[in-house]
């Protein structure tokens, strides 16, 4: 069951550096399987490209200066997955150990992390699936603290007058390694978008706007009910 869920959680886990390709499609069950590999259906991001504008220790330290000064956050996502399939909705952070994906309808997906476990909902089918946050990217993303260069292997830092992208792999997630890339604007160095690879090697990109950094999310959001399904 885990490893049939897996892309639900790592497609939406990462907007703190969050992964995967769980999207509702009008209403029916959740397609989980990938359709096409990522070369073959997503082509939305513009490469980081041009002349370098900073060097890899300046972008890592102001990744980890923006994840560490931004406790909370509240933004409109964009996903695009593997298979081409577009859904939107709303997430919400407050940090550490809390996170809420809601799905605009007619999608039925949300994800819930309440700082010690993740739900996996789906409204329509009445399902609700349960991991340790330690199962999940969400281990070292949700930290009081991030160290991206501590907690994640960085392979690749680029930079121009536009974006910094860093890309990082984490070996630790259930299922394999991943591989995240993420994308900061270069005027004010805030997130942007990631992409993420999944073992599997299919990608889901998630872009985010309306990004709103001083609003204090409503607690009940990241509540678990842990009964209501059973």
């Amino acid at each position: 069951m885990i490893r049939r869920l897996l892309p639900a959680l790592m497609a939406c886990l990462l907007s703190f550096g969050l992964v995967g390709a769980a999207l509702a499609q009008g209403g029916a069950p959740l397609n989980l399987v990938p359709q096409a590999p990522a070369s073959q259906a997503i082509s939305k991001q513009a490469p980081v490209s041009g002349k370098p504008t900073m060097d890899a220790p300046t972008a890592i330290a102001k990744a980890n200066q923006w994840f560490n000064a931004n406790l909370t956050m509240v933004a409109d996502f964009v996903q695009l997955g593997a298979d081409g399939k577009r859904t939107d909705g709303k997430l919400y952070v407050q940090r550490p150990g809390r996170l809420r994906f809601e799905y605009a309808r007619p999608a039925t997906l949300e994800i819930i992390a309440d700082g010690t476990s993740v739900a996996v909902r789906d409204r329509k089918l009445a399902t609700q699936d349960v991991y340790f946050i330690g199962q999940t990217p969400l281990k070292f993303l949700l930290k009081e603290k991030i160290d991206i260069a501590k907690d994640t292997q960085i392979l690749d830092v680029k930079a121009d007058e536009r974006s910094v992208m860093i890309l990082i792999e984490d070996k630790a997630t259930f299922g394999g390694t991943s591989r995240i890339r993420l994308v900061f604007d270069t005027a004010n160095f805030s997130l942007r978008q990631w992409t993420v690879t999944d073992p599997q090697g299919y990608e889901t990109l998630v872009s985010l706007s309306n990004l709103e950094l001083a609003q204090r999310p409503d607690p009940t959001l990241f509540k678990i009910n842990y009964e209501k399904f059973n």
